[in-house]
């Protein structure tokens, strides 16, 4: 039988209490002069009374201990710990090895370096934000970028909001405020965040009005169901599912030209809001901009920080007329962005006037079009410092497997890649358990790793690891502890 004297608890010892130093006592430390100089006296307070605190409760719970438990070593280095944990910012860099490029728990797009380069300068000077330097006037803060979106979709005029759920809501509010907004039963979609096309329109004080069956929905059933009180009809892009099979629905051309016989605007969420055409990069097909107001559209809205490859921002795109009266309303001030977003906005938008060499410029595009051999390559480097680090607790190969573009883009569509796949090496009940505690190793290093599991094995693709990273990522390897 196993002897466990060594770990198991013991009964709490009056004299242990009363050893346990006093706040006081460890604030005048040599060592805690050392950290107090470092990270400043109130934090070293107030981790001073965690690391007491937890002592207290570690004895009254009769945990065996080491003997020097209360020593000046040992208790500075469990302050260092505790000071190092509360100095780490909230908001931390991780590698995305979950296969998802475009992932909103980890962020959505990647700026280029002219993004972050435009950003520090409107961060750390002053700017023009809403100052007409021409004029010598108040400005627009819309101009920084709205020149740039007219020219690369088409509008006549455009405005930016905070994200495209506060783009599609103050649209809605500003046009279609208590009247009939007409959408097909079938784009009633909920997004993530339980951001519902219904409730959006409830709260943009739109009375919705819903045509069709969920997979089917033609021209005369918009035109049965306008009336006098018809505000809009709206087209939702089905951007995060798919219906396939028997189905029909209307085209924009078709809605347009039928709301403009009717003497009402036409207006399409587009979602994620490509800016190319996908295709010509090898990819899925994912409607434009362009294509939507191209046929007649009269408004379009569209996400700034999914396939665009910008930061999170809602854009309004159309016909001015329609764009002044969204920029009138009260509630634009309320949805509005602020200079950093201005200024990333612009810097991105800038590189899509250079569409031969936008996949290696845009962060977005240049992941979700990289070269399989080129993710190949980067896995055979990989593998074995993975292998090595698990070679007891884990069998560590290389497999084929499939990303996905993320944030509701073509969900149906994958892209071909390359993953580390890590399998227990346990049988049974066990497995589930094994995997958790993996995932929990890598997401414990110091710049977390997040990954995924499938099939049985903790799978980290590397479509989103790039080269710049690799060293990185292998240098903190023997760090992994299990």
């Amino acid at each position: 039988m196993t002897s466990k004297t060594a770990t198991a608890p013991h009964p709490p010892s009056s004299a242990m209490l009363a050893a346990i130093p006093s706040v006081d006592r460890v604030l005048n430390l040599g060592a805690t002069s050392t950290l107090i100089a470092q990270y400043g006296r109130m934090p070293v307070v107030m981790a001073t009374r965690s690391v007491l605190a937890t002592l207290r409760e570690e004895v009254a719970r009769g945990d065996a201990l080491p003997p020097d438990v209360f020593s000046e070593p040992a208790l500075a280095a469990r302050l260092q710990a505790a000071l190092e944990k509360a100095a780490q910012p909230s908001l931390r860099n991780v590698f995305n090895l979950t296969g998802t490029v475009l992932h909103t728990n980890l962020g959505r797009a990647l700026l280029p370096e002219s993004a972050v380069a435009a950003v520090v300068s409107a961060m750390t000077q002053p700017c023009n934000l809403e100052y007409d330097l021409d004029g010598g006037s108040r400005g627009d803060r819309d101009t920084h970028v709205e020149k740039l979106l007219c020219e690369l979709t088409g509008a006549e005029a455009a405005t930016v909001v905070n994200n495209n759920a506060a783009a599609v809501f103050l649209a809605l509010n500003t046009l279609g405020m208590r009247k009939e907004v007409i959408v097909s039963r079938g784009e009633l979609v909920e997004i993530g965040g339980s951001f519902r096309v219904p409730d959006i329109m409830a709260r943009a004080g739109c009375r919705l009005v819903e045509v069709g069956t969920t997979n089917r929905t033609h021209l005369k059933d918009y035109a049965e169901a306008i009336t006098a009180k018809t505000a809009l009809l709206l087209k939702v892009h089905t951007s995060n599912y798919a219906i396939q099979g028997f189905t029909a629905s209307a085209s924009e051309q078709a809605l347009a030209a039928l709301a403009h016989e009717r003497g009402i605007p036409m207006m399409v969420d587009l979602g994620s809001g490509s800016l190319v055409d996908m295709t010509q990069l090898g990819l899925p097909k994912e409607p434009t901009p362009q294509e939507s107001l191209n046929v007649g559209v009269d408004l379009v809205t569209f996400s700034g920080d999914k396939l665009l490859g910008g930061p999170q921002a809602g854009i309004v795109a159309g016909r001015k007329e329609l764009i002044a009266k969204i920029k009138k309303n009260p509630l634009k001030r309320a949805l509005r962005v602020d200079k950093m977003t201005y200024a990333a906005l612009e810097a991105v938008l800038r590189l899509y006037r250079d569409p031969e060499r936008i996949t290696q410029i845009l962060p977005t595009l240049r992941l979700l079009t990289r070269p399989l051999a080129e993710i190949e390559r980067t896995a055979k480097k990989l593998l074995p410092a993975v292998q090595r680090m698990l070679a007891d607790k884990a069998g560590v190969a290389l497999k084929p497997c499939h990303s996905q573009i993320g944030s509701g883009s073509l969900p149906i569509d994958t892209l071909p890649s390359v993953c580390i796949a890590i399998t227990p090496i346990v049988k049974g009940k066990g497995v589930g358990t094994a995997l958790k505690k993996i995932e929990q190793a890598f997401r414990s290093l110091p710049v977390p790793v997040i990954g995924r599991i499938a099939e049985s094995a903790f799978c980290l693709d590397l479509r989103c690891l790039e080269e710049d990273r690799v060293g990185e990522f292998a240098g903190q390897l023997e760090q992994l502890r299990l």
